[in-house]
């Protein structure tokens, strides 16, 4: 597909690519497709021209956007490895995860290196952090205009390369073509590796998932742009011939975004939507969501608010997507646990004896960097298949909650308390307390989030039945607080939760 996305971008040289949003939700042009083919070109060259041959690991500290993403086709068709940074993980866990992937370059964006020098009183703000990337050991560059400080910039004047060097040809579907790190400490990171073919197939899969959700003939894909900022959005919906618009980080511009764009599909993080409907937002089209759970009264407010469908994505990193759900098909279901939808073709879901759910398919990572390959990915899910074989999640093994010799699985339990009202809540364990006969049993506290102006006691009153029908996994107490978020994708951080229900609620049992 980016061989494709690369012949759609010089196909149509003046074809508006990447939009953005003035503070009216204008539409504004961030480049053309053939101002990213040109630059992909550039950053081509000038990385040839560092002596970076394919095989070699570049380190990528670039915000999303046009650079971004011609920074990443470069990189394929030179064969190139490029191992992602998040400049938000903090310098002690980017530097074990540098020190991992040992890249032979490291390429940045000027804010960046900005944050780990003269910028770093304003990068609090933001919540950035980087370490002195030259002072880690690989040469560093930076992509787009510099800042005082930074390295200097790629060579975009370098001699371009010819034949197979310029066109990846040569490059088996084998070969690594990413690194992105995932879980793991600063002593042991763990990075996720995905090849050329399987970081392929899941950009397919992405495709096919939205053309299959195509309900009617006179609704054109490239008649309307496409709404969202990651990787596997960007690359299907260009590759077509749709335009993306990057969404707005304020809610309210971001409202405004959608009412002038209408786009055809909106791909948003769960937070991005809660803050978009606090907004007022009016969906169009389909609205797409992952990166965190997404419950069934969630789904239901995107249609109530314009959309079309509302579809919840279970995707992992290391394999995107894997199963989807429509928000009816959610609705419906009232069994316990989370209806994630039916493993996406070419996906194979299975439990293992402790009901653990494992996954396999052409877009699964290859590997663990370090680590030897194995066609099955542990989700780190509990789950189980119902009958029509729709993955149903019971909670992630690492969140259970030990309570009187009773495992009780988070995940099971907290979409029945999404009534409306609510606007998020999770299922948290914190220490009992008590004699060193209950050491290590916990209390179970729902830390619930009420949508804005959403009284207590109404909410009481709706989380009542809810409640008494969780049976022996009744929590401890429920205690009405901000479910505090962490990571780029905002989920719910549940250490954070248990330290807040903690410190709210005392010892008292």
């Amino acid at each position: 597909m980016l061989d494709r996305l690369d012949h759609a971008l010089r196909s149509r040289p003046e074809r508006p690519a990447v939009l953005t949003a003035s503070r009216t939700g204008a539409p504004r042009v961030r480049a053309r497709c053939g101002e990213l083919a040109d630059l992909a070109d550039a950053y081509a060259a000038a990385l040839h021209a560092r002596g970076l041959r394919a095989g070699d690991t570049v380190g990528v500290a670039v915000r999303p956007g046009p650079r971004a993403l011609a920074l990443l086709l470069a990189l394929w068709r030179l064969g190139l490895r490029g191992a992602v940074l998040d400049p938000g993980a903090g310098p002690d866990v980017l530097r074990a995860r540098l020190a991992l992937a040992r890249p032979s370059l490291v390429v940045a964006d000027a804010a960046a290196q900005a944050v780990a020098g003269w910028a770093r009183p304003l990068a609090r703000r933001a919540r950035l952090a980087l370490p002195d990337l030259a002072g880690l050991g690989a040469p560093v560059a930076t992509a787009g205009p510099r800042l005082p400080g930074c390295a200097p910039a790629l060579d975009l004047r370098a001699p371009r390369p010819t034949g197979a060097a310029g066109r990846g040809a040569s490059v088996p579907a084998d070969a690594d073509a990413v690194i992105v790190f995932t879980s793991g400490t600063t002593s042991k990171p763990r990075a996720v590796v995905h090849t050329r073919a399987s970081l392929a197939a899941g950009m397919e899969t992405v495709s096919a998932l939205f053309a299959g959700a195509e309900e009617s003939g006179n609704l054109r894909h490239d008649d309307r742009p496409v709404l969202g900022g990651t990787f596997f959005v960007l690359v299907p919906a260009l590759t077509r011939g749709a335009p993306v618009a990057l969404p707005a980080r304020s809610p309210r511009v971001l409202a405004r975004q959608l009412h002038r764009l209408q786009p055809v599909d909106t791909y948003m993080t769960p937070p991005q939507l809660r803050d978009a409907l606090g907004a007022g937002a009016r969906f169009h089209g389909r609205v797409w969501t992952g990166s965190a759970p997404a419950g069934a009264e969630l789904l239901g407010r995107v249609r109530e608010a314009g959309a079309e469908r509302a579809w919840g994505v279970y995707a992992l990193t290391e394999l995107f997507p894997a199963a989807a759900v429509e928000a009816a098909e959610k609705a419906a279901y009232d069994g316990p646990g989370d209806l994630v939808g039916a493993p996406l073709p070419g996906v194979t879901a299975k439990t293992d004896e402790d009901g653990h759910l494992l996954l396999a398919g052409p877009a699964a990572r290859h590997r663990y960097l370090g680590e030897e390959p194995d066609p099955w990915v542990r989700t780190g899910d509990r789950a189980r298949l119902d009958g029509t074989g729709r993955i149903v999640l019971e909670g992630r093994t690492k969140d259970m909650v030990l309570r009187r010799a009773e495992n009780i699985y988070p995940g099971l339990y907290e979409p029945s308390l999404h009534v409306p009202g609510v606007e998020l809540a999770v299922l948290v364990g914190v220490p009992a307390g008590g004699t060193a006969e209950t050491a290590g049993d916990e209390r179970l506290v729902a830390v619930v989030q009420p949508r804005r102006g959403v009284a207590a006691p109404e909410l009481r009153a709706a989380l009542a039945d809810p409640l008494r029908r969780m049976g022996s996994a009744r929590p401890d107490a429920v205690l009405f607080a901000d479910v505090p978020l962490s990571g780029r994708s905002r989920k719910p951080d549940r250490t954070a939760a248990a330290a807040l229900a903690a410190s709210r609620l005392g010892g008292a049992r």
